[in-house]
């Protein structure tokens, strides 16, 4: 899995076209019920908003796992279409553009409608800080209680993530670590006589 940019936080833009208020919101999701449920909320914070349109973008841009989108009422094409351009050409992943409009009374026509939300998307983009998502490797560890403290030594001296701890007759910890650490982190469980087994 190669590394990409991810959002590092929610960001915020705001425009103004012809009087209709366009505000964008950009942030970090894992999944399209994440997306659904901060749709939800975004709705909520606006009730009187005319429309909340909506893309996201799943995974590594380059070759997303799932995309989606919605016009929530504008003619079709000329909202969630240009948002989801933008993140396409943004080489972001795991990320949902809402924007929200307030018609302020001028039409813009579909023309202008796609400019508007294509350059709110824009907007948000501009001032949203990303960070690299950086490429996992999943391992099951089988060890003794005595060799539990070193192993956890072991993964903060590799950047590892603890994500799962079973007590039994030994333990079984499941560990979280960059490509980059996996041969070094190996290496010292092998040294050690610790079992591993890497998850698909």
């Amino acid at each position: 899995m190669a590394s990409y940019k991810i959002p590092a936080q929610m960001a915020c833009a705001e425009i103004e076209i012809k009087k209709s208020r366009f505000i964008g919101y950009a942030a970090p999701i894992d999944s399209r019920e994440q997306g659904m449920a901060w749709l939800a909320q975004i709705k909520t914070q606006y009730p009187d908003a005319r429309h909340h349109c909506w893309a996201y973008l799943m995974g590594n841009p380059a070759c997303a796992s799932n995309a989606g989108m919605g016009d929530d009422g504008e003619p079709s094409g000329t909202a969630g279409k240009p948002i989801l351009n933008v993140l396409q050409h943004k080489g972001v992943g795991d990320i949902m553009i809402i924007v929200v409009r307030y018609f302020g009374g001028i039409k813009l026509g579909a023309g202008g409608l796609t400019r508007a939300y294509g350059q709110a998307a824009q907007a948000v983009m501009d001032v949203l800080p990303v960070i690299e998502q950086v490429a996992k490797v999943v391992y099951d560890l089988s060890l003794d209680f005595k060799h539990e403290q070193f192993v956890r030594h072991c993964c903060d001296l590799c950047s590892a993530q603890v994500a799962q701890v079973t007590y039994g007759k030994g333990v079984t910890i499941r560990v979280s670590l960059p490509e980059t650490e996996q041969t070094h982190f190996i290496q010292k469980m092998t040294d050690n006589g610790i079992l591993y087994q890497q998850e698909p």
